[in-house]
């Protein structure tokens, strides 16, 4: 956490698996002088994250995951927002998590914001492309009617590339392309539905010569790395809490 915190200080100062099918793939507090900061909205934020390992955050306690870390950067910088509800689980395809939304807990749909992650174990498990984009499109539809159906509420984030990591070590330069493949869809998708896009892909694959991104599982992403993607999501949420609460 305390690496996301000099990432996102630093984005405010200066702008003013096993190997088997399912890849199966107390936080420091953030300082800052809150007398200056605008709060634009009493109200308490709700935000709903699905995917699969990359969003409990594998192999890495689960406060350091995307979806905490993010939750207390908005808190630390004075909104009020609850904890995340997660819908995730190691292994889940995009129609493992189709199959968990439905039979969850009916959930409301009134979340601030939603952020879909998924499509990693679909190529891993050797998944059809059009089954992955018919998923996709089902799940982007779903996760705009979770976030009040608003899709400027809805964050996507691209599969990252594990081909960089020791588990899938020698196999780079099969699994780069086809993760990039999947991410074609989901990034096609997510534009045809006008939602939020974030490419982390490249974020990850700065794991080919930094071991600090790697979790000690050798597969799933650090807490530093998960700093760093939130240090892209941050500003992108935080536009469209102002402008939309």
């Amino acid at each position: 956490m305390r690496t996301l915190q000099l990432i996102i200080f630093s984005i405010i100062a200066f702008s003013g698996c096993t190997k088997k099918a399912d890849m199966a793939i107390g936080n420091t507090p953030y300082i800052k002088d809150t007398t200056t900061l605008k709060l634009v909205n009493t109200d308490t934020i709700r935000y709903l994250a699905l995917g699969d390992s990359y969003t409990i955050g594998e192999a890495e306690p689960l406060a350091e995951s995307f979806p905490y870390q993010l939750t207390d950067t908005l808190k630390n910088l004075g909104f009020k927002a609850q904890n995340p509800l997660i819908i995730a689980t190691t292994g889940w395809t995009s129609s493992n998590l189709i199959s968990a939304i439905a039979e969850h807990t009916p959930l409301q749909n009134n979340y601030d914001f939603v952020t879909l992650l998924i499509g990693v174990n679909d190529q891993y498990q050797g998944g059809s492309q059009t089954v992955y984009r018919s998923n996709f499109i089902q799940l982007l539809h779903t996760a705009i009617a979770y976030a009040k159906g608003d899709k400027t509420r809805v964050f996507v984030l691209s599969i990252p590339d594990y081909g960089v990591t020791p588990f899938a070590a020698g196999e780079d330069a099969t699994i780069g392309p086809l993760i990039d493949a999947f991410n074609a869809i989901n990034l096609q998708e997510s534009n045809n539905a006008g939602v939020n896009y974030l490419d982390i892909t490249g974020v990850s694959r700065e794991a080919a010569t930094n071991s600090t991104l790697i979790a000690p599982d050798g597969l799933h992403p650090s807490a530093l790395m998960y700093a760093q993607w939130v240090a892209k999501l941050f500003p992108m949420v935080e536009t469209r809490i102002n402008k939309t609460n």
